[in-house]
């Protein structure tokens, strides 16, 4: 079916104005997700006594799924991006609090809702949903001195932080507060409150050393000497070395056999192992496209808001990203976040489609409003000349 531009109806308004390259790279990433759970899921679902294709069925289901769902989404106005980011952030946070009372614990956190044999983690859909609000709220303060968005927004942040550490999700806390600080630099806000919060976030991080064991526990293996060969991260490492440029080839590696999160957490450690340095290059290659790409597109954005919430949607993806591969390669101490649309998980997928439609909605070409108000009009030379009388013909 070919569309014309005089045609006004809405597919053909989507076709024309979103941005094909940014839609492309992240429906290759859905496939190559799809591609990988081949490779990475059927080791670990026997080794859990499940059927082999358990976890890829899942991973198809959920793509399908986050794929019709980030379609949709990306057929938005802003302001409906933005309503939609209220109703999920205020949705999402009363299933937190319900997790915190009742959610069922796995691995030693507190962060899900169980439904049968589904399980829905609130938190990752909350965090989209509080990326637009704040940029919203951030954007305002700067333009607005008369509404305390400023204020609320912080309160805002403080509450969702604080609800992540609840649960705990040290890691998730660490990704939001980050964003949201680069948010509030790129907003224009006084510097001087920039100070504070990394003093408030570097105090945060102590804390949560000393009262969690656990976070504890992964800081002082990682600053040891080197990585256990028992542990998760250790054999990550090793992955990477037995996969050299090249790879072992698809279906060769062992990783996946060993590792109990090879089809989540450590999926690029399984790429690595398989596929070779050079797939994981180009792999990352995709991502810094997509963030590369949404960036560019929000320096032309006039309005505040929207533009915050275009850097703020791309550097919580960029940023997601960027932990799960430095956790895979040893860079960092292991946080349980997922590699965007690559990794297992129904909530992930879901979440992220969500940040991914309100991305390409957001990025969508749309003209300046300035650009369509009417010009004032201004007499010609002549009519000046002739005491705006027109010359006859």
């Amino acid at each position: 079916m070919k569309l014309s531009r005089a045609d006004r109806s809405l597919l053909a308004e989507w076709s024309f104005t979103i941005d094909r390259g940014l839609l492309a790279a992240l429906l290759s990433l859905i496939a190559i997700g799809v591609v990988l759970s081949v490779a990475a899921s059927p080791a670990v679902a026997l080794k859990k006594g499940l059927p082999t294709y358990y976890f890829v069925e899942r991973h198809v289901f959920f793509a399908a799924l986050g794929t019709i769902v980030m379609i949709v989404i990306s057929f938005f106005s802003p302001a409906s991006v933005r309503r939609l980011a209220a109703v999920l952030f205020l949705v999402a946070i009363g299933g937190m609090a319900v997790v915190i009372f009742s959610g069922t614990e796995i691995n030693g956190a507190q962060r899900w809702l169980t439904f049968g044999s589904y399980s829905i983690q609130p938190s990752e859909f909350a965090k989209p949903a509080f990326i637009v609000i704040i940029a919203w709220l951030f954007g305002e303060a700067e333009a607005r001195s008369d509404m305390p968005a400023l204020p609320f927004g912080l309160a805002l942040w403080a509450v969702f932080g604080a609800m992540l550490v609840a649960q705990p999700d040290v890691g998730q806390t660490v990704l939001i507060s980050t964003t949201a600080g680069l948010i509030y630099l790129l907003a224009g806000l006084p510097v001087i409150g920039a100070g504070l919060l990394v003093i408030l976030g570097s105090a945060g991080m102590g804390m949560a050393y000393i009262y969690f064991p656990h976070v504890h526990a992964r800081f002082d293996k990682f600053f040891g000497s080197a990585p256990l060969e028992s542990s998760q991260a250790g054999r990550a490492i090793q992955s990477f070395t037995e996969g050299g440029l090249f790879g072992r080839g698809p279906g060769e590696g062992v990783i996946k056999s060993v590792l109990p999160d090879a089809h989540t957490d450590y999926i690029f450690a399984v790429i690595g192992e398989e596929y070779g340095a050079i797939a994981c290059v180009a792999l990352l290659s995709v991502f810094g496209f997509i963030v590369a790409r949404s960036l560019r597109r929000a320096a032309s954005e006039p309005n505040a808001a929207d533009r915050l919430a275009i850097q703020g949607l791309a550097l919580v993806f960029g940023l997601q990203s960027l932990i799960n591969m430095a956790v895979n390669i040893g860079l960092l101490p292991p946080k349980g976040m997922t590699l965007p649309f690559i990794s297992a998980g129904g909530s992930s997928m879901l979440a992220l489609s969500i940040t991914a439609g309100m991305l390409l909605a957001l990025t969508r070409w749309r003209p300046d409003p300035q650009r369509l108000k009417k010009p004032r009009w201004i007499p010609a030379i002549d009519e000046v000349q002739l005491g705006g009388q027109t010359p006859s013909t």
